[in-house]
């Protein structure tokens, strides 16, 4: 059984999640395989202080790259989940803002 703090791993900032975060007030993170959607709500609102309206949880499927070099090793990618957290109206996560 993993503790509240070992549920999120890592946030995922990308182009489409800034664009979540700025418009529609909603961060992403990378958690843990065994996390469910209430253990997501209560680590983000324990971590951040934060009101949590709703969290969406996706599987990201793993991936099958070559080597640059030779191109014939094959190299997978682990696969990993995924968590949309979307935060009441005014509230923010601290990690996701820019230079104030």
């Amino acid at each position: 059984m993993t503790t509240i703090y070992d549920v999120l791993r890592r946030p995922i900032i990308t182009e489409k999640s800034n664009f979540q975060n700025t418009k529609l007030n909603q961060v992403v993170f990378e958690v843990a395989k065994d996390a469910t959607k209430a253990m997501v709500k209560d680590a983000v609102e324990l971590m951040f202080d934060v009101n949590v309206n709703r969290v969406n949880i996706t599987n990201v499927p793993a991936k099958r790259t070559k080597r640059m070099q030779s191109g014939r090793v094959k190299v997978r990618r682990s696969g990993y989940k995924k968590a949309i957290v979307t935060l009441a109206a005014g509230e923010a996560v601290d990690i996701f803002e820019g230079v104030q």
